[in-house]
């Protein structure tokens, strides 16, 4: 799995017009599933999402996780992220996982950040979506359950 993370003071997502997930303070997370993931991946990245110590504490330093603020995520999928752009001048999406896969990982993402206690709004999975953000920053941060980066 690959994520985009963002520090936001605000983000909202909408499909056709309608406003299908906000927060206010928290992060906006883009979450792509790849073709080897399983359970253990999102696993992992929830577990990361979570605990990610990129709000600052008193002193100023990032120490403090989005637990730690009583933040929200909003996590929306975007198989983009599993995009190849090497090669030619148009993305290869060999890496991403097939729809269903994708979507399952992804809702056990949603369901094990929830079980965390922390508040989860979602896109529309597989929609085409609209989303705003208000960067708090900005801080923007790359993950891979491969740890590739």
């Amino acid at each position: 799995m690959r994520a985009v993370i963002q520090r936001v003071l605000q983000a909202k997502v909408e499909v056709d017009n309608q406003m299908v997930g906000r927060i206010d303070k928290g992060l906006l997370v883009y979450l792509s599933v790849g073709g080897g993931d399983t359970e253990k991946d999102a696993e992992f990245m929830a577990d990361k999402l979570v605990n990610l110590r990129i709000f600052a504490d008193d002193a100023g330093k990032m120490n403090r996780s989005v637990i730690d603020v009583g933040g929200s995520i909003l996590l929306v999928s975007n198989f983009t992220l599993h995009g190849d752009c090497r090669k030619g001048r148009r993305p290869g999406f060999d890496a991403a996982a097939d729809p269903q896969l994708a979507q399952q990982l992804y809702e056990k993402t949603i369901e094990l950040v929830a079980g965390k206690g922390i508040a989860v709004e979602k896109g529309v999975f597989g929609g085409y979506m609209h989303v705003t953000s208000t960067n708090d920053g900005p801080l923007t941060f790359m993950l891979d359950s491969s740890r590739l980066f």
